[in-house]
């Protein structure tokens, strides 16, 4: 394990996870909503064996059992235990029996194969050594499995993070975030397709494709609702938490300047921006 893994997942299993909690509505059926469509235009097929990368709250793992049937299985893998235990709940809770989870450093650790298929929603761009990571779920995949991760596009196209991102960054600079864990590369780390295709020719995968997919998110049912999730998560949240005392003496000017950011999106059932991803394939050989 790395050292810049060992503070991601310091994050994960910390901070984040209680960000994330705090707003797992809007993250399972706002933002899954693009896992979702990924899944239901490149399904896993009836019986198979699948690793979900990045499990969360492990909906979408849920959602690929019940893909494959009872004949299958779906397998979970999540850096933090905090997001393993919530996950096991979540398929209890759904009566599912043919999910399972597990914590691993995907990076570095034996993932448990092997698998006919891989998936991963918002799960990959977090990697601090991707090609390293994308070649070490190649290990776990049976020859001739399918790989499908769905990841942002750049942020210019996700006016749902990149308003509120700019701004936060208008009133606070960004700064360096000291002994504070953060979560690895960001979000946007594989937003450009060529940079994406390379990494996964690297990790000795084929038959590379991307599809853009664009589509209307809630991030939240009301402006106050979007306004927290703004302040708590993605870049605008993390400016202000690493900003600490600056962060805490600005909050009534970024308030303001994230309503004024936000409000366009506000419509009679929630506030819905525009996001886009790719929905990027690979197989191993």
């Amino acid at each position: 394990m790395t050292d810049a893994n060992t503070e991601a997942i310091e994050a994960w299993d910390g901070v984040l996870f209680q960000k994330f909690s705090r707003f797992r509505e809007v993250l399972t059926t706002g933002l899954g909503l693009h896992g979702t469509v990924a899944l239901d235009r490149l399904p896993p097929v009836e019986g198979a064996r699948v690793l979900d990368i990045g499990c969360g709250f492990g909906d979408a793992t849920v959602e690929i059992a019940r893909l494959v049937g009872r004949r299958g299985r779906a397998v979970g893998v999540d850096c933090a235990n905090n997001f393993v235990e919530a996950s096991r709940e979540t398929a209890r809770a759904a009566g599912v029996d043919n999910a399972e989870y597990f914590s691993a450093d995907v990076q570095v650790d034996d993932l448990r194969g092997p698998y006919d298929f891989a998936f991963s929603r918002f799960g990959t761009m977090f990697f601090a050594s991707p090609v390293a990571a994308l070649r070490n779920v190649k290990r776990s995949l049976a020859p001739g499995a399918s790989l499908l991760m769905v990841v942002w596009r750049r942020r210019e196209d996700n006016p749902w993070i990149h308003a509120g991102e700019l701004a936060v960054k208008a009133i606070i600079p960004p700064v360096e975030h000291g002994d504070e864990p953060t979560c690895g590369p960001g979000p946007f780390s594989m937003a450009g397709a060529d940079t994406v295709s390379a990494q996964l020719v690297a990790a000795g995968y084929e038959k590379v494709r991307f599809e853009r997919h664009d589509a209307d998110i809630c991030i939240g049912k009301d402006l106050e609702e979007a306004l927290a999730f703004a302040k708590a998560l993605g870049p605008a949240g993390e400016m202000i938490r690493l900003a600490a005392a600056q962060g805490i003496h600005e909050t009534e000017r970024v308030d303001r300047a994230l309503r004024t950011a936000l409000s366009p999106f506000v419509r009679p059932a929630g506030v819905f921006a525009p996001s886009s991803t790719w929905f990027v394939s690979a197989q191993s050989p």
